[in-house]
């Protein structure tokens, strides 16, 4: 579950995916309705955007100046293919240190791969790396408690953990957040995506 042998994962399949997912709709509702609760529409960025960025896409359609992240060296090279207007970084998540603050975060099936003692670091410093409103949406695993699964997605096999809905919602909360909308949207499979937002301060 270590992020490098998931980057080397990741990298085999850059090129399936970039093909697969270039048109996908798949998460693009849930980021639809992330914007909704956006109040600036100013700097975006996709935490482990893959190849096709597909999300990326649609932040710049909606007026965000827009980045991407992600691990895998062979993931980005191709999205800069696709979108050389846009600042990319390669970048391990649990290493990164964000330089600016953001409208928006969006982490679609990337920080469920972390391990364990990995996540709660990682979504605080995503919360850390908002603006006053600014918004986060990220998938997690559901269930009320920790839990560690492994699966083979593509003829690679892929580690996920999560740290359970109130896990998240603790940190989310410990953060200066609150969680706007929480669903299971492949039920009865545990996948969940949460949209939270920074709280500004009163004045």
């Amino acid at each position: 579950m270590e992020p490098k042998n998931t980057a080397a994962r990741y990298n085999r399949i850059a090129q399936w995916w970039q093909t697969e997912h270039q048109n996908s709709s798949y998460g693009i509702t849930q980021l639809e309705r992330a914007i909704k609760f956006t109040v600036n529409k100013g700097l975006a960025i996709d935490i482990g955007c893959g190849s096709s960025g597909r999300f990326i896409k649609v932040l710049s359609q909606q007026g965000f100046q827009t980045e991407g992240l992600d691990i895998s060296v062979e993931m980005i090279d191709l999205a800069k293919h696709l979108h050389a207007e846009i600042t990319f970084y390669i970048e391990d998540i649990c290493t990164w240190i964000p330089q600016k603050l953001y409208s928006l975060i969006s982490a679609w099936d990337s920080t469920f791969h972390l391990p364990l003692d990995k996540q709660e670091p990682a979504i605080e410093k995503l919360c850390n790396a908002l603006e006053p409103n600014g918004v986060i949406l990220f998938t997690c695993g559901g269930g009320h408690t920790n839990s560690v699964v492994s699966g083979t997605f593509q003829g690679q096999d892929f580690d996920y953990s999560t740290l359970g809905v109130d896990g998240f919602l603790r940190i989310l909360i410990e953060n200066h957040c609150t969680c706007r909308h929480l669903e299971y949207d492949q039920y009865p499979e545990n996948h969940v995506y949460i949209i939270a937002q920074k709280i500004a301060p009163t004045s």
